[in-house]
């Protein structure tokens, strides 16, 4: 395919739609990324943490072998710890 530069006004049309589709108001149920854990269209709070080496490889592999998320694996692993806590 050829290329070609664009006019001034076909340019100022880009801009014009870039803009507009940046300026216009995001429905609040179409939100972008994983849904949240609340059930709202909140943000669910984050833990993020640096794994020794090979752990990040062992958690992947036991989320696949029980057909879950590293994430959920992880959630299920710190509410384990903390309600043996009790």
């Amino acid at each position: 395919m050829a290329q070609r530069k664009l006019t001034d006004q076909e340019a100022a049309e880009l801009a014009a739609m870039i803009a507009a589709a940046e300026s216009a108001d995001p429905d609040p149920t179409q939100r972008r990324g994983r849904p949240s854990l609340t059930g709202d269209l909140e943000r669910s709070p984050m833990i993020s943490f640096r794994l020794p080496p090979g752990l990040r490889e062992r958690a992947a592999e036991r989320a696949a072998a029980e057909g879950t998320t590293v994430s959920s694996l992880a959630r299920q692993a710190l509410l384990t710890y903390l309600e043996a806590d009790r």
